[in-house]
């Protein structure tokens, strides 16, 4: 049966990305594609909006999330991925690294509403790059852990912080840079989880990020640094000869859903 893995990195500019600094996510590019990714002209560039796109494939005008804060949505009317694979009788992973509407009640959550799953690892100071790099460290394990199981999740979401609240807190410089290469580590041992299988060849994975970070850090405007996302991906029916399958986010949700309807 086919199988999905979306992994969500946080704040990651497109810039960023390279053979030499990312090779995980170089690599899934390699195989699939990785092109930048538009965020919508009415859409606001921070975290909520693009996640709750990302999740439900749906514009900010139909699922109501305009903030960071969720509260107000209408995402019974759109569930996200996880929520339409739960309901369709899959079973469902996420696990997500500190910031918690993603995946608990806070600031008007939960995005993702309905897991088999669920694994909340908060960091232990809000505005701390350690502690999110300690939480990413423990999202990354637990998702190693369910990806090897004998029983896989069909679907399974994975969120990493830690680049996001380093470009808050000390800018798109060096340790920026470093908490990008962090990330992809992570995301290369967490593909490498999957490539370990016998039935690796029916998985898909993408790999996606919100939004970028300006120089000084920080993001909500719409300067190209900010507003050029990116998404990788590849699969059984994704082809590197072929234009890529996403570029909005908006794109996300529906590659999912054919990943899992097709035959591999």
């Amino acid at each position: 049966m086919p199988k999905v893995l979306i992994l969500g990195i946080d704040g990651v500019r497109f810039d960023a990305l390279s053979a030499a600094t990312t090779p995980g996510i170089h690599a899934l590019g390699q195989a699939g594609f990785l092109a930048p990714v538009k965020i919508d002209d009415a859409t606001p560039s921070w975290s909520g909006p693009c996640w709750a796109t990302v999740a439900t494939g749906v514009t900010v005008a139909e699922h109501g999330i305009w903030e960071n804060n969720l509260t107000g949505h209408r995402l019974a009317d759109h569930p996200d991925f996880l929520t339409t694979a739960t309901r369709a009788g899959l079973t469902t992973f996420a696990a997500v690294s500190g910031w918690p509407p993603l995946a608990t009640g806070g600031d008007g959550g939960p995005l993702f509403a309905e897991v088999s799953r669920r694994e909340f690892v908060p960091a232990a100071d809000p505005h701390g790059v350690a502690a999110w790099e300690a939480a990413d460290e423990q999202v990354t394990t637990l998702t190693e852990q369910a990806l090897t199981a004998a029983q896989a999740p069909d679907v399974s979401f994975v969120y990493l912080g830690a680049v996001d609240i380093t470009g808050h807190e000390l800018g798109a410089g060096p340790a920026y840079r470093g908490a990008v290469r962090n990330a992809d580590h992570r995301a290369g041992r967490i593909i490498s989880a999957i490539r370990g299988r016998a039935d690796a060849a029916g998985w898909t994975i993408i790999a996606v990020t919100d939004h970028g970070h300006l120089d000084q850090g920080g993001h909500g405007g719409r300067e190209p640094e900010v507003v050029t996302a990116w998404a990788a991906a590849a699969g059984p029916h994704i082809s590197p000869a072929a234009p890529p399958a996403i570029t909005r986010h908006t794109d996300i949700a529906p590659l999912i859903a054919a990943a899992l309807q097709a035959s591999s």
